[in-house]
This record gives structure tokens, sequence and C-alpha cells, in this order.
């Protein structure tokens, strides 16, 4: 098997064992891949700084050390290319903005370094959302990233640019982050799987508020089995993080078999009344039975979702304040509507206002952990609507119902960022048009390797995420 198609639909799991047992090399894979991002990427804009030429002299090296009979990483010889958020050394590194176009950083961030250490082999950047603002991956730098099932449509965000690489074969692995859905989200409509995972299970060097608990970095792959190997070298404790968790990120290296006869799951309603396309509706509960065919006892049931929209928006806020307004700093001129309206929402919160958000998130945390108590998952939609057009910035409505600002279609992902279980998106099926759907897995606090088990489970039952995308030549 050498041909770059061939390779390309390969998983990483499947990849990083050819290339230790030396059927496959570095340079095969990464070349592959490149071929890949060559004959695809200009359909589809995911990959939005590429260094071929260096990571072919890097995948050497790679072969060399091997040959050499030295101890490699988990991830030895796979190519990844980084959100563009993550700072990378010596790689430009835009976040989306003209501010930035031309930024170089001296420094890699903790993750990328560790994905470095893992022995992955970074080819460029994945596209984003400027700052990482809002659900749909189109910024002034580089334009809008396409939904790869169907060109007219988004691929989400703001990981857009990663979910998309994953879905065209352009890369095995990638890294995303998020705050109210952005690893979520571009899995759904791309047809992958992205996880958020715990706060602190991925430590985050650099950040500007280090206690924050909001934003996370997690995996991104086409199987559950790709994400978890992705963990394991992103994850563990690190002194740069105060809230990282002391887990070994090897933990999530062990088999994701579990017999899950008797689990008890909680199956959503209305989420609190939030307006649910039908499309969504109809594909996600259709998924019910996958999980009675694996023994468990599925409940309708949901926690109660009151009070979690005011406190996501302001904490939302307070991050745009913390970790977006000084790097903007004058010139506001530059930089999109909405972020500015983070940005002022939040200069315009009161001490109470924000006082109140946060002991509210404690009380919400132990109404979720009490709920989460009886039923050891929570499933869910990933987002309110299937892959809309490219062309608007943000849902405005939902089967009639007005959105008021232009995060309100993604309530289903955020309102479980306040809590901060770990959540997991998976493919599941299709709309009658061909766009994707993801259904959302939620797992008790910090219960990041159950969730995967119950996530690969899943997958394994219902089939559909082999399904790939068919672009023209």
């Amino acid at each position: 098997m050498t041909t770059t198609s061939d390779i390309c639909t390969l998983s990483a799991v499947d990849l990083a064992r050819l290339i230790r047992v030396k059927e496959l090399s570095a340079r095969d894979v990464v070349g592959a891949h490149l071929a890949q991002i060559e004959r695809v990427n200009p359909r589809v804009n995911a990959i939005v700084t590429l260094l071929a030429d260096r990571a072919m002299d890097r995948a050497s090296a790679a072969d060399e050390a091997l040959a050499r009979g030295e101890d490699v990483g988990p991830l030895h010889g796979l190519p990844i290319a980084h959100k563009d958020l993550q700072p990378t050394r010596g790689i430009r590194t835009t976040f989306g903005s003209p501010i930035y176009k031309d930024f170089v950083p001296a420094d890699d961030s903790l993750l990328v370094e560790r994905i470095r250490t893992a022995g992955a082999i970074a080819i460029g950047k994945t596209n984003t959302p400027e700052f990482g603002a809002g659900s749909q991956t189109f910024n002034p730098v580089f334009g809008s990233t396409l939904n790869p099932y169907d060109l007219t449509k988004t691929c989400g965000g703001s990981s857009g640019g990663a979910a998309v690489a994953l879905a065209c074969g352009m890369l095995p692995i990638a890294d995303g982050s998020d705050m109210g859905g952005s690893l979520r989200n571009p899995a759904s409509f791309c047809h992958v799987v992205g996880l958020r995972p715990s706060a602190g299970r991925v430590p985050v060097w650099p950040a500007a508020t280090a206690w924050s608990t909001l934003s996370v970095d997690g995996p991104m792959a086409r199987s559950v089995a790709d994400v978890a190997l992705l963990l394991s070298a992103m994850a563990g404790p690190d002194g740069r993080s105060p809230i990282a968790l002391r887990d070994p990120g090897a933990m999530f290296s062990a088999p994701l078999g579990r017999d899950f006869t008797g689990v008890r799951i909680a199956w959503w309603s209305d989420l609190g009344g939030l307006p649910v396309d039908a499309r969504i509706r109809q594909a996600v509960n259709a998924q019910r039975h996958v999980f009675e065919s694996l023994g468990c006892n599925v409940e309708d049931a949901e926690p109660d979702f009151a009070d979690f929209d005011e406190v996501f928006k302001t904490l939302r806020a307070m991050a745009f304040l913390t970790g977006v307004a000084d790097r903007i700093g004058p010139r506001r001129d530059q930089v999109k509507a909405t972020i500015l309206w983070e940005i002022d929402r939040a200069e315009r919160l009161t001490p109470r206002e924000i006082a109140r958000a946060e002991t509210t998130r404690t009380e919400l945390y132990h109404r979720m952990r009490q709920f989460m108590d009886r039923y050891e998952f929570f499933v869910l939609p990933v987002a309110q609507v299937p892959p809309f057009d490219v062309s608007a910035p943000y849902v405005t409505e939902i089967d009639g119902v007005a959105m008021e600002t232009y995060i309100d279609w993604m309530k289903s992902c955020y309102f479980i960022s306040v809590v901060g279980n770990p959540a997991i998106s998976v493919p599941c099926a299709f709309t009658p048009e061909g766009l994707p759907v993801g259904l959302q897995i939620v797992a008790r606090h910090q219960d990041d390797w159950g969730l995967l088990q119950m996530a690969h489970a899943f997958e394994q039952a219902n089939g559909t995420g082999r399904r790939r995308p068919v672009l023209d030549q």
C-alpha cells in the first residue's frame, strides 16, 4: 500500500505502526499528505501556511533516527498542521488577523512543543476565524474554509481548517481549541471526531489567564482511536499550567474496548427550550437504538439549563477582554465587529455581574454533578443546525426563532463548556441533502477516558464515520 490515496486514508494509529515497523517511511507518509494538500487544498482552503520542504527534511531525519534504533514517540513520522492560534516557533502565526499577518513567534506553545516531542512533523497551519471568534471559519487574511461535503457550506469553527484537512485526507491528526464548541462544531460539520477534554487535561501555555477553565486545547482526528492517540501525547502535567491534571498522557494509549451493559445514559429532549433544526433532531434521535444495542439503559432526562446562557456570555466576554483586547490595542479598525462587541460588553460589566457569573457557575457545576451522579453519559446534538451557507457569518434564526447574538446558535455546545465536563463530537448521520451531523456525548467530571471508550463503542456500532467526501479532480 504505497499510493498517495492509500496512505492518506489510513488511520493515524495504523500509520504510526507501519512507520515503526518500517513498512512505510516518514518520507512516504509526509510526502503523500503533501501531495494530497497540493491536490485538494486549493478547493477548500484549509491549510493556510505550508512548509513542504521543511517537513520533508524532518521526515528524513525521523527515518534516520528510527534506523539508528533511537526511541521514538507515539506520533513518530505523522504529519500535523497546527491551528493558526497556536504559537509556532519560526512559523507564521496570524491568529486570522491582519494585525498579525506577518507575525513569526520566537517560541512554540506547550501543545506544539509536546506534539513535536512525540515525533509528529509540522507541515503548516490550519485556518481559523479571527482570534478564534465564532463557529464559522473565515478571516481577512486567508478567506473562508469550505465544507468538503458541499463547497457552498461552512465547515464550522473555530477549528475549521483542522476539521476540513482531516476530512479530506490532508492530515491524519490535528489540534484545535474549544471555548464554546470550536473542537466539536467543526467536527460535526465535517464528519470527523473532536474532543473537548477536561480543563487541565491538555495544559495551556502561554495563557493570559492561566487559571481559566473556559477554553481548552484538544485533539481532532477521523476516529476516536486516533483522537486517543493524539491525546496521549498532548495530556499530562506541566508546571507552566497551574490547573494541569496529574494523570499521565500515556493512560490514553490503552485499548478502548469496554462492556457498557447496564450503563445509564440520559437522552436530551429540548435543552431547556432551544430551537433545533428538524434534520438535526431526527438524525440524533435515530441513534438512540445504537446505545441500546450496546446494552445501555437510555432514559429521557437532561439537566436544568437555566442560567447557563448568562454565565457563558459573561465569562466569554471577560475572556476576550483579558486575552484579546491588549493584542488589538489601538488597531480596533482592523478587527471584526463581533470581537469588538465582546470586548465592549466586558468593559461594561459591573463587578456585581462578574461576581454573579462566577458564583452561579459554581451552582451550575454542582447541578450538573448531581445530574451525572445518576447518569454516566449525557447525549445531545453538537450543533442546533446543519452546515449553513458559507457566505453567512453566523446563524440568525432557527425554525423561525431569531438568534439574539452571533453565538446563540451554539448553545448546545457552550452550555457544556460552562460546567467543564469533557465532551466529544462523533459522526452519526447525514441530512437528506448529504450534510454531516455529529452526535455529542458528555461524560462525568474529568472522565475523559470513559468518554473516549463510550464514543469508540458508538462509532464502531454506528459505522457512518468511515464515509469521506468526494471532491472533483
